[in-house]
């Protein structure tokens, strides 16, 4: 799954009354854009089978069941063209409405469970319907969820994978159309399941696996709009996620909830503007960068990742100001230069220390323009042939 390190939303919504007459594509789109987003979740179908686009296969669509009247996949594919931002759709595998669909636990219809044929509702309804999104929309991800329903098995997972992959092979699939998954720690039990990537529900790894993941969490308490939740993560415990997952070689998937109404409650524009206004300056530690092979941080505020595709490189990201950084992981690399720079701080070196121990950083002044949040140091050296401290435990880096 690339690039490691992403930032994305998933926007998951209800078009239920209110109509959401407010919904502007284009401010959605903005929103991420300016967040420094690189690929966008929509909730297509979520468990109540309730479709947000016009589907030949249901009259329980936004089209056809409500005064709304507009496609919303279509508006928001549509205002995304252009935007470098990549689409990755949402399907629920389990399905409320659908009569096919409904089993005891979940029959919200009080449809008799003797009458509901899954085969039928895979074959004739949900596979049909992934081919349409797939034709209509042209995604580049498919999230699926509801895969823990007693109906879905791992085999209907890996023929699901391969139907999705003939239909476009550069598909990518998260691991959720398996039953491999390890209830929201997200990651797999056995090799060789269905899906390409891990999806950790409101936690991000603690040990790093060898396998693609994305770490799913929420801006506040709930997936959905909530006018009681205003218990918002603030921007500095979000880029600390982020940067913590990137350092373990993960994207983050953050959801945002509309309102009713269809606009973006302003807490969460707000600090996704900030996260977007931080990776202006510190973004070349994010995108596209590595998980550090021999240490992803120190302590539980300094954080490590390394450019894909640059040998002798290391970023530090201080989630704190520390003072001095003591850093015992690196090695700086005379021979190259022994450069230490601070990302958004011009091309001027920064002062350091280097001894048998590791290095100790200096902030130089106007640190808290170039960071705020956290900041980074773009080091060029290399890590310790051994690890000379416990991650989880350096008292300097402690915070």
């Amino acid at each position: 799954m690339r690039p490691h390190g992403s930032l994305t939303l998933t926007l998951t919504s209800s078009p239920t009354p209110p109509v959401p007459r407010s919904f502007n594509a284009s401010e959605w789109v903005a929103t991420a854009k300016a967040a420094g987003v690189r690929y966008l979740v929509i909730t297509t179908k979520h468990h109540d089978g309730f479709c947000l686009w016009d589907s030949q296969y249901t009259s329980y669509d936004v089209i056809d069941a409500t005064p709304f009247r507009r496609d919303i996949v279509k508006e928001l594919k549509d205002a995304l063209r252009g935007s470098g931002i990549a689409l990755g759709l949402y399907y629920s595998i389990m399905d409320w409405h659908h009569p096919d669909a409904v089993l005891r636990k979940y029959n919200h219809l009080n449809t008799p469970p003797a009458r509901a044929n899954w085969s039928r509702y895979r074959e004739e309804y949900m596979k049909p319907q992934l081919q349409e999104l797939t034709a209509k929309f042209d995604p580049a991800l498919f999230w699926f969820d509801g895969d823990w329903i007693e109906a879905w098995s791992e085999e209907q997972g890996v023929e699901l994978y391969n139907f999705l992959r003939r239909l476009k092979p550069s598909l990518l699939v998260n691991n959720r159309l398996s039953k491999a998954r390890k209830g929201h720690q997200g990651m797999n039990r056995y090799k060789h399941a269905a899906g390409d990537f891990g999806t950790p529900e409101q936690e991000i790894l603690k040990e790093v696996e060898g396998y693609d993941w994305e770490s799913c969490m929420t801006i506040n308490d709930n997936w959905g709009f909530t006018k009681d939740d205003s218990n918002w993560k603030t921007t500095s415990e979000l880029l600390r996620n982020l940067v913590d997952v990137a350092s373990k070689g993960g994207n983050y998937l953050l959801n945002v909830g509309p309102a009713a109404d269809g606009v973006i409650p302003a807490e969460s524009v707000s600090r996704l503007r900030d996260i977007g206004r931080w990776l202006l300056v510190n973004g070349e530690a994010i995108y596209g960068v590595k998980r550090a092979q021999h240490a992803h941080g120190e302590g539980k505020m300094v954080r490590f990742t390394t450019p894909a595709r640059e040998r002798s490189v290391v970023y530090a990201v201080a989630l704190q100001k520390l003072s001095p950084l003591r850093i015992s992981n690196i090695r700086v690399d005379k021979s190259g230069g022994g450069e230490v720079r601070m990302l958004g701080h011009g091309d001027a070196h920064v002062l350091y220390e280097s001894t048998d121990q590791g290095i100790s950083i200096a902030w130089p002044p106007g640190t808290a323009e170039a960071g705020e949040h956290g900041w980074v140091f773009r080091i060029h050296g290399t890590f310790a042939k051994r690890r000379d401290a416990n991650e989880d435990g350096l008292p300097s880096n402690a915070g």
